[in-house]
């Protein structure tokens, strides 16, 4: 299974839009699209994930494609790093 990243979505996207885009070249697994977690709208980028040799066809066909007047940026997630999570104060 490979994850997707999908960005400069049109704000106007919606999950099944993309679902219905991506559906085009294979099995559509999930798709997320992520929200400001202030205002609630969406912030133009979301992540598809899909077989492996599905996500290669889609990543090909749909890297610059115009949605919504706006060319996608399609390419293979990558893993955000955890960090550490320190409370911003160090013992002495």
């Amino acid at each position: 299974m490979s994850k997707l990243y999908v960005g400069n979505l049109p704000f106007s996207a919606t999950e099944d839009a993309v679902r219905e885009l991506f559906a085009q070249h294979g099995t559509v697994d999930s798709v997320a699209l992520i929200m400001d977690r202030d205002t609630g709208q969406p912030r133009g980028f979301g992540f598809v994930e899909m077989p492996n040799s599905d996500a290669a066809r889609a990543m090909q066909n749909l890297n610059g494609h115009d949605m919504g007047g706006r060319p996608l940026k399609v390419n293979e997630a990558q893993d955000k790093p955890r960090g550490g999570g320190g409370g911003g104060f160090s013992r002495r």
